[in-house]
């Protein structure tokens, strides 16, 4: 099948122009920062005459390229785009072009091949070059001017003056460029917040803006804290230039954005009220609430529910501070079939109204885990948005108010493995095979009595990032020092973790589980840091410790999965909690199951 490309569409935007919808090749692609969710990646794309290296994927469609949706001889339609103009050093200016929306008309797999003889575009063949005839002429818009208006006291910039000067996409900004206008929204802002420390003390609040291109935290401190907060509301756009850029600290914040902006006391500021409606509003990725539990505690994720119900107003203490801390926990539920906690903290728990059954919009709530149980918790950079205008929300209050405030759900933040009496079911391997447990699109959850009967103690243990949010294994420099390729850093100092390979068996099977950290440390009796000394000081202490373990018995929760190794499928299973046996209740399980099968009413 023949493939028609927008021959010399990269000719004419590239020089400025406009082209709309080009159809193009992509040739090649490369990560060029950036860790886990914040990855950048940069396109080589082709339009049959001329390929460029220099366009840039927006991160939200950075799933087209990491799940192979987006792949080498695609031809894509380019369906959102815009250009920015960056300084290279030594190399004079570069126009990158920032892809935002994308069709794929056509996967590699299916074209197989490069189309045409494209050569390679620079601006420097392009100046030797006769100019091109866009086939939508556009003119070539103005370079950003280098004479920014310099604020002085009392001066009362307007948008016009601000929005004379060419916008860059936020997705373009680096600390290499000091010479810039945005146009955002500001989807969030936080409240005052004082510090002290040997440095002085002050205050400062931080926002957190998007484009149609991605989105960026700012934060202002002291004069610009005062002179900037009253101004700045949600929800509202504003132009925005002269901020100091530096790279992001992601222990702050969760945006998708690996830089984040700081004023200064040359920032300008201005509200723009002409054309705002391009400029979107918060940018959510949200995961249904079922998903939540196939995921790993301290992920950040946005989700959307119903309030199904609300606790009391609570307060405590904190241990660390002494400061008296108010929570509320929230049940939000969705059509997925699950239910689960959300903990909210201060003014937002104090002043939440649980009576009208509300939508609930979360960005940026961080996953916890407690023996098996999952439930989010917010930050103070995470946004709250009550009944939003929002198609999800709008089917949401659909289906709760039409039968779903009755619907039964498995609610993922429920205690499970303690003392609750009959609830939760167990079942036996040969059950779990029957049922086919594993074997669909996502994975399944079950509980089962089990013995474990052999525990793998080779590389049980190992060296992970000291980072608090990070538990990449690190790579020994030789040197004293340890690196972590996702953090792009040496260490000299680690911490411990656990990955356990074991098998556990019950008197209809066995199977190899996988054991991560916590769930290892419950059936080991001992923390990750003890085994790990154990590991390098007393070796006969840690294989005794293995030893040792073998024959005890647990109930497990596992997370099972149908995975492709080496095109090989396999049923991977992993321990999610192992506590030990209540034997309490155990014997009452054995009673109820005695007398189902008895045919005895129970």
């Amino acid at each position: 099948m023949d493939f028609k490309l927008s021959n010399g569409s990269l000719e004419i935007i590239m020089n400025g122009g406009v082209y709309e919808k080009p159809v193009m090749q992509v040739l090649g692609s490369k990560k060029i920062q950036g860790s886990g969710a914040n990855e950048r990646y940069r396109l080589l794309v082709s339009d049959g005459k001329h390929s460029h290296s220099f366009a840039m994927l927006a991160t939200q469609l950075n799933d087209k390229l990491i799940t192979g949706e987006l792949s080498d001889y695609s031809v894509v339609q380019i369906d959102r785009f815009v250009t920015s103009v960056l300084k290279s050093t030594g190399k004079g200016e570069k126009r990158v072009m920032i892809i935002l929306d994308i069709t794929i008309l056509a996967p590699g797999t299916e074209v197989g091949k490069k189309i045409g003889n494209p050569q390679s575009w620079t601006e420097e063949s392009a100046s030797s070059a006769p100019a091109p005839s866009p086939i939508k002429p556009a003119p070539k818009p103005s370079q950003p001017s280098n004479n920014f208006p310099k604020p002085s006291a009392g001066s009362n910039l307007n948008s016009s003056l601000l929005g004379s000067q060419m916008t860059h996409p936020i997705a373009s900004l680096s600390p290499y460029q000091n010479k810039w206008v945005i146009k955002a929204r500001v989807m969030n802002k936080s409240a005052i917040r004082t510090w002290s420390n040997a440095k002085g003390e002050g205050k400062l609040f931080s926002m957190d803006l998007c484009d149609d291109s991605g989105e960026i935290r700012a934060t202002a401190f002291r004069n610009e804290c005062e002179k900037f907060y009253d101004m700045i509301q949600i929800d509202k756009v504003y132009y925005i230039s002269r901020c100091q850029l530096k790279t992001a600290n992601k222990q702050f914040s969760s945006l998708k954005n690996d830089y984040e902006m700081t004023f200064t006391s040359d920032t300008v500021v201005a509200e723009c009220t002409e054309d705002i409606s391009t400029v979107p509003s918060v940018k959510y990725d949200f995961l249904a609430i079922s998903d939540i539990a196939n995921k790993s505690p301290d992920t950040i994720l946005d989700t959307i529910g119903v309030c199904r119900a609300a606790s009391d107003l609570q307060e405590l203490t904190a241990k660390s501070t002494g400061k008296l801390l108010k929570k509320r926990e929230v049940t939000l539920v969705d059509q997925s079939g699950s239910a689960i906690t959300l903990t909210l903290w201060g003014n937002e728990a104090e002043n939440f109204d649980a009576n009208t059954n509300p939508v609930i919009a979360v960005k940026g709530a961080r996953l916890a885990e407690f023996n098996g149980s999952k439930s989010l918790s917010c930050l103070g950079s995470t946004m709250l948005r009550t009944n939003p205008d929002l198609p999800d929300a709008h089917r949401l209050r659909g289906w709760y108010d039409h039968g779903g405030a009755s619907a039964e759900l498995v609610n993922i933040s429920a205690r499970v493995g303690g003392s609750s009496g009959i609830s939760g079911e167990w079942i036996t391997f040969t059950e779990a095979e029957a049922r086919k447990l594993g074997s669909g699109e996502k994975g399944d959850y079950y509980n089962l009595l089990g013995v474990l009967t052999f525990t793998f103690a080779d590389n049980a243990v190992y060296k992970a990032c000291p980072q608090e949010q990070c538990n990449k294994k690190l790579v020994d420099q030789e040197n004293g020092l340890f690196r972590c390729e996702k953090c792009n850093r040496e260490y000299p100092n680690y911490k411990y973790r656990l990955l356990l390979g074991a098998n556990v068996s019950d008197p209809t099977g066995d199977q190899r589980i996988t054991a991560f950290n916590e769930a290892a440390e419950s059936m080991l009796g001992k923390s990750a840091e003890e085994i790990g000394r154990m590991s390098e000081y007393d070796k006969n202490a840690y294989s005794q410790l293995f030893d040792e373990v073998k024959f005890k018995t647990f109930v497990f929760k596992f997370r099972t999965k149908m995975e492709t190794y080496s095109d090989e499928a396999r049923l991977k299973t992993t321990v999610m909690s192992a506590q030990p046996v209540d034997y309490k209740d155990a014997n009452a399980r054995l009673i109820k199951s005695i007398k189902a099968l008895s045919g005895i009413e129970v």
